[in-house]
């Protein structure tokens, strides 16, 4: 049974740095692209970073110039190196990836940003 495996959240000052990780366990196989998204209380849940299988990335507007993902195709592996966060950072963060059969999710990761 596949699994995303979420780590690195947590509580952080603004403008600290948080890394989080998300490993794909559990027979999965011929990843594509993989992603992180936020949800806010409130508010729906939006994409933060995507990476493709070549590594290729996007961002969005907000989060560019501070965020970086990155991945590890050998221990399928997915990261997002947060840096200056900001209030309204704070979100459960979801790692989602995609196969040529269908996409998982991770069970989410709470990351605070509050002085």
């Amino acid at each position: 049974q596949v699994q995303l495996v979420e780590s690195g959240g947590g509580l952080v000052q603004p403008g600290g740095s948080l890394k989080l990780s998300c490993a794909a366990s559990g027979g999965i196989f011929s990843i594509r692209a993989m992603a992180w998204y936020r949800q806010a209380p409130g508010k729906q849940r939006e994409s933060v970073a995507t990476i493709t299988s070549g590594g290729s990335t996007a961002y969005a507007d907000r989060v560019k110039g501070r965020f970086t993902i990155s991945r590890d195709n050998a221990k399928n592996t997915v990261y997002l190196q947060m840096n200056s966060l900001k209030p309204e950072d704070t979100a459960v963060y979801y790692c989602n990836v995609e196969t040529a059969i269908r996409g998982y999710w991770g069970q989410g990761t709470q990351v605070t940003v509050s002085s």
